[in-house]
C-alpha cells in the first residue's frame, strides 16, 4: 500500500484496477466515476444495412465466461472504490441494459445508497441495424453514496443555471462523441469503442463535485474523466491497463487548460449577498419609476421610492409581487424580475446583488 496520496494524483496508473486501488489510502477520494465493462455477449456479426460489419463492443476486456464471473469482478472493484471514498463521497456507474441492473443490485447489497438514476438519452444513437428491436438510444447512470446518511455535494443552483434557470432533471441529452471529439488512430480507427463525451462527463463533475477535489476512475479508457477533471479545477486519478489508451489519454490531458469561472468555482452556489432594493437606490444600481420585467417580458412592475414595486394595482415587495404573479403564496422576487442594464441589456435583478458587492467590497 502507498499511503502517499500525492503519489495518485493527476496520474494515470497502469494496471488491473481492483489490484492498484488496494494500494491506495482509505477514504481519499471525493468522486467516483466508473465506466465499467458492458459484458455485451454479442453474437455473431453486427452488420449495417448495407452489409458492411459495424465494430461493436468486441474489445477482450468486455469478454467474460457468464454472469457469475461477471458479478465476482463487480464486486471487487466496487469494494475498492468504497473503500478509498471519503464518507460523504459519491460515485455514478453507468451502463446499459446488459450490465447496469446487475450492477444496481450489486451496488444496494453492499450498502450503496441510490441518489438517481440518470438518463443518458443519445439524439445520434446507433441505429438498430437489424430491425430485430427498439434502437438502444440511452444509457443509464447510478449516482449513489457510500450510505443513506452521506452529506453528498450537490451543486444544485449551478445545475439549475446550466439548465436556463430551471431544475436540472434525469434525462440528459447528449450525442455521442463524432467528429474531432471521437479519437482515431493511425489507420483512422475508433481508439476506444466506448468513448463518452466530454459533456456528459462535465454534467457529472460540475454537479457533484468541488473545486480541488479528487476524481478517481478505475476504467480511466482514453481519459475523459481526468481532462473535465483537469479542466474544471478538480484532480484526477485513473487507473487503465491498457498501454495504448494510457498513451492517447495523456495526450489529451497535456493539452488542456483548466477553466475557471464562476460555474467551476461554484460561486453560484454562494449564498447571494443579503443587499435590500432601497440600498441598490442609494448606490445608483436601480432608481424610481423603473421598468422591472418578467423573464418573457410578458409582465411589468414600476419600482417605487420606498423600494417596492407596483403593479398598477398595489405597492408589493419584489418577492410578494412575483409571488402574485405567479398564483403563488411566496416566491424569490431577486431570481423572477429582470431590468435594463446601463447597456440596454435584460440582467436578472439578482445579477445587481453581485454587482453591488464586487464594486463597493461590502
Amino acid at each position: 500500500m502507498n499511503n502517499d496520496l500525492n503519489f495518485y494524483i493527476n496520474k494515470i496508473i497502469e494496471g488491473n484496477c481492483i489490484d492498484e486501488i488496494k494500494k491506495m489510502p482509505a477514504e481519499s477520494v471525493d468522486l467516483v466515476f466508473a465506466d465499467p465493462p458492458y459484458f455485451m455477449q454479442t453474437d455473431g456479426i453486427l452488420r449495417r444495412t448495407n452489409g458492411t460489419k459495424f465494430a461493436g463492443v468486441e474489445d477482450e476486456w468486455d469478454k467474460f465466461d457468464d454472469y457469475a464471473e461477471y458479478d465476482d469482478f463487480t464486486t471487487k472493484w466496487l469494494i475498492e472504490c468504497k473503500r478509498v471514498m471519503k464518507k460523504n463521497a459519491s460515485i455514478w456507474i453507468i451502463g446499459s441494459f446488459q450490465n447496469i441492473y446487475r450492477l444496481g443490485y450489486i451496488m444496494q447489497n453492499m450498502g450503496f445508497w441510490i441518489l438517481n438514476d440518470v438518463i443518458w438519452s443519445k439524439p445520434n444513437a446507433v441505429p438498430n441495424f437489424g430491425g430485430t428491436r427498439f434502437q438502444n438510444s440511452h444509457e443509464t447512470l447510478l449516482w449513489c453514496t457510500k450510505s443513506r446518511n452521506a452529506k453528498y455535494t450537490f451543486n444544485y443552483k449551478t445545475m439549475k443555471y446550466l439548465n436556463n434557470g430551471k431544475q436540472e432533471k434525469s434525462v440528459w441529452n447528449i450525442g455521442i462523441c463524432t467528429g474531432t471529439e471521437r479519437l482515431k488512430d493511425e489507420k483512422g480507427q475508433k481508439v476506444h469503442s466506448t468513448q463518452k463525451p466530454e459533456e456528459l462527463l462535465y454534467k457529472v463533475i460540475i454537479s457533484s463535485s468541488k473545486p480541488g477535489d479528487l476524481v478517481l476512475d478505475p476504467f480511466f479508457g482514453t481519459g475523459t474523466t481526468g481532462v473535465m477533471a483537469k479542466a474544471t479545477g478538480r484532480n484526477y486519478v485513473g487507473f487503465e491497463r491498457e498501454k495504448k489508451y494510457i498513451k492517447y489519454a495523456q495526450k489529451r490531458l497535456d493539452s488542456i487548460q483548466p477553466v475557471l469561472d464562476d460555474v467551476t468555482n461554484l460561486k453560484l452556489e454562494v449564498k447571494p449577498p443579503k443587499v435590500p432594493m432601497i440600498k441598490l437606490m442609494e448606490y445608483g444600481y436601480i432608481r424610481p419609476g423603473q421598468k422591472l420585467y418578467s423573464k418573457d417580458g410578458s409582465e411589468e412592475v414600476t419600482i417605487t421610492a420606498t423600494g417596492y414595486v407596483n403593479d398598477g394595482v398595489e405597492d408589493l415587495s419584489i418577492h410578494k409581487m412575483s409571488a402574485k404573479m405567479l398564483g403563488l403564496v411566496n416566491n424569490n422576487g431577486w431570481s423572477y424580475f429582470w431590468v435594463k442594464n446601463d447597456d440596454g441589456e435584460f440582467v436578472t435583478l439578482d445579477s445587481l446583488r453581485y454587482r453591488y458587492q464586487r464594486e463597493t467590497n461590502l
